[in-house]
């Protein structure tokens, strides 16, 4: 088989739908999904598949219900290949905690437990400190660092995830938005408005840090049977007591993608899978990989493991 990475989308993936076809055919992906409503408290399965989008969408049901079709998807990749031993495992922002439980490090129960507590307490700070992330396309991390070393506009406003070589996403309240994402336009930047309520990866949500912290230590952290990138380190850890620190703080961290996914890349990763709804990571993968040196495919359906399976076994 190929050397192959299996990735896991956050936020932003989600549909309303997702999830259906492994749940219509396979009763494992149907006893995945009552755990994760049992953990949870909320009716995922609805939430999934009949929506609708405003109520999917809400921090509080999304985490939980993105992460439990993340791990269906896993699932299913490693009943078709039993034999698949990834090279490493990543998670883009909130699909870190999916990275985490197919790594070994937490337990599906432990794994969904966490994602729930993680949508309330971001759900809470989102309330207290509204704000939101825009996409800021054509500009370097490096460009965007030195234009907000020099930014004396209002509000606040920090970079969020550095995603691939020019697409850079901020963070902030709307002032700090609105003001830092016109000084981007002026350099000749597109910048979108994602559709988030909360800064995400900002010190706006900093109150979450102390109190899921104190909730993760009740939760068991084993080191990793495969090794992990981490979006606040782009690198692996081994030490569990080490892992909780960086969880705890990827809340407010910028996540270091481009960098997890070249540390990849040099690694020797033959085969990227995105094992989650949608196709975000694979269109940021095919702009990052340079062209011939790795297959990005993604899948959430039967039809999609087929090509995955073909992909890594050809």
């Amino acid at each position: 088989m190929k050397k192959t990475a299996v990735i896991f989308p956050g936020q932003g993936s989600q549909y309303v739908g997702m999830g259906r076809e492994f749940l219509d055919c396979d009763a494992d992906a149907r006893a995945l999904m009552e755990t994760a409503r049992e953990v949870s408290g909320f009716p995922l399965r609805e939430l999934c598949l009949d929506g609708p989008m405003e109520a999917l969408t809400r921090a509080l049901h999304l985490q939980p219900a993105l992460t439990v079709t993340n791990l269906i998807c896993w699932q299913q990749l490693r009943k078709a290949l039993p034999a698949l031993e990834p090279a490493c495992f990543a998670g883009h922002s909130l699909g870190e905690y999916s990275a985490l439980c197919a790594a070994g490090i937490v337990s599906p129960e432990d794994c969904l437990a966490l994602v729930t507590r993680r949508g309330e307490l971001m759900e809470r700070e989102g309330r207290s400190h509204p704000g939101g992330m825009r996409a800021v396309l054509g500009l370097t991390f490096e460009q965007l660092e030195a234009l907000l070393a020099g930014y004396t506009g209002g509000g606040r406003v920090v970079v969020a995830n550095h995603n691939s070589e020019k697409q850079v996403v901020i963070s902030g309240d709307i002032e700090g938005l609105d003001g830092f994402g016109a000084l981007c336009r002026n350099e000749g930047a597109k910048v979108i408005p994602l559709q988030v309520s909360i800064a995400n990866h900002s010190p706006l949500v900093a109150g979450a840090v102390a109190d899921f912290a104190a909730f993760m230590a009740g939760i068991t952290f084993r080191p990793p049977a495969t090794p992990v990138l981490f979006n606040v380190t782009a690198a692996g850890e081994d030490d569990p007591a080490v892992i909780r620190d960086i969880m705890a703080r990827q809340i407010i961290s910028r996540v270091r993608w481009f960098e997890a996914v070249n540390a990849m890349i040099a690694g020797g990763v033959e085969v990227f899978v995105e094992a989650g709804p949608k196709t975000v990571l694979t269109g940021l993968m095919k702009k990052i990989v340079p062209r011939g040196r790795a297959t990005c495919i993604q899948f959430d359906t039967p039809e999609g493991l087929d090509k995955v399976v073909a992909a890594i076994a050809d």
